[in-house]
């Protein structure tokens, strides 16, 4: 503690120099300040929430890696990253040569079952007004009926299989499964492809979340359906988000719970992006003062305090979160200190101020 006090003399003491350095630098030395009329305001403890600030992620909600059905060459990959498609739009097309081998396999072979079957129907048929004429007995009937019946499930088999090589030709073209934008391609032309092997990623940019993880604390404090401030990079304002999903269980390594995000359908938001989630997780006291009021004077931060007599004094603070056109003072303000909020600019310490207004931020 010694040390940091030490340490805040000298800094203080730095400042001091710095601010007289700035005040008296070409110019002659003050006998009295100038009379500087500015709005004044009077510092108070406010409610304000307690925070649990997150990074997190934007993210498409519907994600698709499309996968070839079938083994083979890719012949023609017709789009790029970054395209956007539409579901049911060719993607690419694998070489249905071994596949079309395949077909006419099974097409010959419906066709030998068909013969077979149309043969066996004729014997059949003939068997029957031999067997109603009792010209032939009864163990003859059966038996050709027998050979009937496996020539129709023969023929059934056949059509079935002409069916699927038909099917896996229809496989050989691949195509889109949903609306989207091509994010990644993971194979190109002549490349073998195999059935489970992702080729493309596609994502449906319509509908974003934002996704983060959050410590055991802050999941006791939220719930599906809270509304949460998400500042995401590449915005100068934050956007509100709505709690979608929450995972109960916690990871076993970071001891963290995955929290899914909606986001609303603003411009300007891309997947892939980062997201700081503001968590609101209980409120606490502090002190907020406009924006305005903060200044910066020889590298330092600080505002212009007005005393009983009027006369400005320029005080370093330690600012933190700023939103709504007011900042939060974590040191250097106490309750009941009277600031300068406005017509500061040209105010220096020893300054007399007239107050044209006075309010408390």
């Amino acid at each position: 503690m010694k040390v940091q006090s030490r340490a805040y003399l000298t800094f203080a003491l730095g400042l001091s120099l710095a601010l007289t350095g700035c005040q008296n630098h070409d110019a002659a030395p003050k006998t009295e300040g100038k009379t500087v009329a500015a709005e004044v305001a009077t510092v108070r403890l406010l409610p304000l929430p307690q925070i649990d600030a997150a990074p997190g992620t934007v993210v498409a909600e519907q994600q698709v890696q499309v996968a070839s059905r079938l083994m083979g060459y890719i012949r023609e990959i017709r789009v790029h990253e970054g395209d956007a498609v539409k579901a049911g739009q060719l993607l690419l097309v694998i070489d249905p040569a071994d596949i079309q081998g395949g077909v006419e396999q099974a097409r010959a072979g419906a066709a030998q079952a068909d013969a077979a079957l149309a043969d066996a129907r004729a014997d059949y048929q003939r068997f029957t007004n031999l067997y109603k004429d009792e010209s032939i007995s009864r163990q003859q009937y059966d038996k050709i009926k027998l050979q009937y019946r496996v020539a129709q499930s023969q023929a059934a088999a056949a059509r079935a299989g002409l069916n699927t090589a038909l099917s896996q030709r229809r496989y050989a073209e691949v195509r889109a499964p949903i609306d989207g934008v091509v994010t990644q391609k993971m194979a190109s032309a002549g490349d073998l492809a195999a059935p489970g092997r992702p080729l493309l990623a596609l994502e449906n940019a319509r509908k974003l979340q934002v996704q983060t993880a959050v410590s055991d604390e802050t999941y006791a404090r939220i719930k599906l359906g809270d509304r949460v401030a998400v500042a995401v990079d590449g915005r100068a304002e934050a956007v509100q988000a709505t709690i979608a999903h929450i995972v109960p269980a916690a990871d076993p390594m970071s001891h963290t719970h995955l929290v899914k995000l909606d986001l609303p359908a603003v411009a300007g938001l891309r997947s892939g992006a980062f997201a700081r989630v503001r968590f609101a997780v209980g409120s606490r006291q502090g002190i907020r003062v406009p924006v305005a009021a903060l200044l910066l004077r020889a590298g330092i931060g600080g505002v212009f305090t007005v005393d009983a007599q009027g006369i400005a004094h320029y005080r370093m603070v330690r600012s933190g979160d700023a939103s709504g056109g007011e900042v939060e003072i974590l040191a250097g303000l106490n309750p009941g200190d009277r600031i300068v909020v406005s017509g500061n600019a040209d105010l220096d310490s020893g300054d007399r101020v007239t107050a044209t207004g006075s309010r408390q931020p």
